[in-house]
């Protein structure tokens, strides 16, 4: 490799900027761009998330120690904190989305075989949770959270064969993570690994439908009877293998449900 190009520059090398350039020519992206085009923009991000840079201040300083290397990255335009805030308020978010789209395919290929992933399946096994991340509500009065606390939540799903990320959606603090199950483009055969937030009888059992499967905790209140024990290999792992029935605030909703654990 050239020793005189970055890290940066040679990590790019992976990204198409043909691709890249289809989704700024469909959302205009580079319209009246006289300086700091997209992909500009697309590398000083990038270096930012991959140098864990925490504000645009922090950005610019940080660039403006290394200023003399930017060009071999791409980067010909002086970077500013006002620049780049500009841009990041103005310019379509649904360039970088789906461009995103198009790497997150390109792994998800790659990784197809990934021998790490320990469980024998031929299925997609996905985890689905959230994370919640605090914000000042004086700076951010729309992301709702407690009366003297602002906050919004990520929720992620990540394909467990590479742990990347295939659905985000971001909303308030308030949302509670079970809304998100509405949201998502079921897979028929995929398995789906979520903790006991995500248990909602009605919404699993669409789920079921779609001819998905899941894998999710109970709650301490949660109410059933054994009908039924199957054999199991406890070799295996699993401890038991039980058909069971609601009690209380779910028995009328005549749902079936199998228990292992």
């Amino acid at each position: 490799m050239n020793s005189g190009r970055t890290i940066l520059s040679q990590i790019l090398d992976f990204v198409s900027m043909y691709e890249f350039d289809k989704c700024v020519d469909k959302y205009q992206g580079n319209y009246r761009v006289r300086s700091f085009t997209c992909w500009e923009q697309f590398i000083v991000m990038s270096f930012a998330q991959l140098s864990g840079r925490e504000s645009l201040r922090d950005i610019e300083s940080c660039l403006g120690a290394i200023s003399s290397k930017l060009y071999h990255s791409g980067v010909r335009s002086e970077i500013k904190k006002s620049t780049l805030a500009d841009a990041n308020e103005k310019r379509d978010w649904r360039i970088y989305a789906e461009f995103a789209q198009l790497l997150i395919r390109e792994a998800r290929r790659l990784y197809k075989d990934d021998n790490s992933f320990s469980v024998d399946i031929d299925e997609i096994a996905y985890a689905l949770d959230s994370s919640t991340i605090d914000l000042c509500l004086s700076l951010f009065p729309w992301a709702k959270f407690r009366k003297n606390k602002g906050a919004v939540k990520m929720h992620t799903q990540l394909d467990l064969r590479g742990s990347i990320p295939t659905f985000i959606e971001i909303t308030n603090g308030k949302v509670h993570d079970v809304n998100i199950l509405d949201l998502l483009i079921l897979e028929p055969g995929a398995f789906y690994i979520m903790d006991r937030a995500y248990l909602d009888f009605e919404r699993l059992y669409h789920m079921h439908q779609c001819l998905a499967f899941f894998v999710v905790r109970e709650k301490h209140n949660f109410n059933f009877r054994r009908v039924y024990t199957h054999k199991v290999d406890k070799t295996s792992g699993f401890k038991c293998d039980q058909t069971i029935k609601l009690t209380g605030f779910y028995t009328s909703k005549n749902i079936p449900i199998n228990l292992e654990g």
